[in-house]
């Protein structure tokens, strides 16, 4: 890799870091989780773009690895549990308005794959098109899933305000 090129992915890495934690944070719905995830998948895309190369859109490959490095810790069994060294403080979590809060908890009851078409389409503003080429899934099953978490989502909301 040329150092032109190394330039670049710096560039690219710390242009990029904010607006893939807010992707993160919403996927994940956990701040550290989040923090983990960015920097999992900065550090896959630094070691992509350095192995091949060249990686003609980067901000493509770094979304779809967010996606994909996301819904793969899903998947794995010791991520069921979760163990505190102390009790969550929920009264200092209550900064955000109480619709975001309630927002944030309907989506972190999704499936990860319904909770990645989401984010993707409504906070990183795809398409259909292009979500299912980022996830690599077929445009029905795209819409499906966006028709199914926003159901659950208008349920979640339903139940929270009756």
């Amino acid at each position: 890799m040329t150092r032109g090129e190394e330039v670049a992915l710096h560039a690219f890495v710390e242009g990029r870091r904010t607006a893939l934690f807010r992707s993160a944070y919403l996927l994940c719905g956990n701040r550290d989780e989040a923090e983990d995830l960015v920097q999992t998948t900065l550090v896959k895309v630094v070691l992509g773009a350095r192995r091949h190369g060249r990686l003609d859109n980067l901000e493509a490959y770094a979304r779809k690895t967010l996606v994909n490095t996301f819904i793969s810790a899903r998947r794995r069994f010791w991520r069921r549990e979760q163990a505190y060294g102390e009790v969550p403080d929920v009264a200092g979590q209550l900064v955000d308005s109480d619709t975001g809060l309630m927002v944030r908890a309907a989506l972190a009851e999704l499936a990860p794959k319904q909770r990645a078409v989401l984010v993707l389409r409504y906070w990183e503003d795809l398409s259909v098109a292009a979500t299912a080429q980022l996830l690599g899934m077929r445009e029905s099953t795209v819409k499906s899933h966006t028709a199914r978490g926003l159901a659950a989502l208008r349920a979640a909301v339903r139940e929270e305000y009756a």
